[in-house]
């Protein structure tokens, strides 16, 4: 899915000065709660209900805030941590920046490009980003994970001491070891296997243009006819 806007809210005018300051780092737009928020790109008018629309809307939430307020904005709606955007909590005088959901999905490096232009710190608590200083279901930018599902049990095993051998090139800057883990990064498919992580590189974007009224299975089907007539290499994995 594609990475939506971030949305920064203001719930009080004691909040204003940090709010306006993340929303003009990331270049997002600012609501403001009505009657507490002097000026901003956009009104609500209940707190709870504004941060759960846009969070199953699927925008990464930045929210000037107490943390309860956006846990239970978005208690109810929680379902899949492998889709659900980054929740992000600062604190009025914007000292930390806490990212509570979507740490592997953007959270982080939201928070610590927040924390930055902030000159404050990010509360990052994920176990591989603090032991490991890596997130391995969130590769750099220009590569996708073809399993993510394999992610967790490879971290585990990383935290429990085990170095994973490096095939192909060492986009995390890791020290390679000698297994069981293994973190592949190749253009060709990798056969699935125990505690492997496999990494491609996004190198093609692919445009299709349909008749008015087309159907989407029908598109997915003809993207996948090109994909694999023209880069058969490549793992399909479509998002929308």
């Amino acid at each position: 899915m594609a990475e939506l806007t971030p949305i920064v809210l203001c719930l009080s005018r004691s909040g204003y000065k940090t709010a306006r300051r993340v929303a003009d780092a990331l270049n997002a737009p600012l609501h403001g709660r009505e009657g507490r928020v002097d000026s901003a790109d956009a009104y609500f008018p209940n707190a709870l209900d504004h941060v759960r629309m846009l969070f199953q809307a699927g925008h990464p939430v930045i929210g000037i805030c107490a943390a309860g307020i956006l846990v239970r904005s978005v208690a109810p709606v929680l379902a899949d941590k492998r889709s659900e955007p980054p929740l992000i909590c600062i604190p009025d005088d914007g000292s930390t920046v806490i990212p509570l959901l979507g740490g592997h999905h953007g959270a982080n490096r939201l928070a610590k490009q927040i924390a930055e232009a902030l000159k404050s710190h990010a509360a990052i608590t994920t176990a591989g980003d603090v032991a490991l200083g890596v997130a391995l279901d969130e590769p750099p930018a220009g590569w996708r994970l073809a399993n993510p599902s394999s992610a967790k049990d490879v971290m585990m095993a990383m935290l429990s001491g085990q170095k994973p051998i490096i095939e192909g090139e060492n986009i995390w800057g890791l020290e390679s070891g000698d297994g069981p883990v293994r973190l592949v990064t190749s253009t060709a498919l990798v056969p699935e296997a125990p505690l492997t992580l496999a990494y491609h590189p996004q190198k093609f974007a692919l445009g299709l243009g349909c008749a008015r009224g087309c159907g989407v299975n029908e598109m997915w089907k003809t993207c996948k006819k090109l994909v694999f007539h023209f880069f058969p290499l490549l793992v399909w994995r479509p998002s929308i």
